[in-house]
């Protein structure tokens, strides 16, 4: 059994993009609950199926395994709901603490997120000066939503 915690926050400015390269991720929905949401993304290469509980909780069980790449373009291209995601992920070390900054684009374009895992929900960590609002608890910035009401509609 495996358990995310994590937390998401908008992203001001561009002061995190010195020196890093980003990979380009698409991923697409085959299911967005509740009570889960299932999920296939192609990124470096590698396709992966991933089922998470879908719930705006920090915390929320969450399970990911290997899948071929060509069927997972398969299904991105045939059996997914609503638009697909597309983004460009970027990892930053701050303070020894790693951030992954989504920066979308599409039908998402001009949105900018940074997640950050946590070991527990009341781990603390240093804040970069690029994090605006946290927006862990609005369900509009799940990517399961925006696939389905992309922030290009909002």
């Amino acid at each position: 059994m495996g358990c995310e915690i994590e937390r998401k926050y908008l992203v001001t400015d561009t002061g995190w993009l010195d020196d890093c390269q980003g990979c380009h991720c698409e991923q697409g929905y085959l299911c967005v609950g509740p009570p889960v949401a299932v999920r296939v993304r192609i990124m470096d290469g590698h396709a992966t199926l991933n089922v998470k509980k879908a719930t705006l909780a920090i915390a929320r069980l969450e399970f990911e395994y290997a899948i071929p790449l060509d069927e997972a373009r398969e299904i991105l291209e045939n059996l997914c709901m609503g638009t697909l995601i597309e983004k460009t992920r970027y990892r930053i070390s701050h303070e020894g603490m790693l951030w992954e900054v989504d920066v979308f684009h599409g039908q998402n374009e001009g949105l900018v997120v940074a997640e950050i895992e946590l070991e527990s929900e009341d781990q603390s960590f240093a804040r970069p000066s690029w994090l605006g609002d946290e927006v862990s608890d609005d369900p509009r910035y799940l990517n399961a939503a925006l696939a389905l009401e992309p922030y290009s509609r909002w």
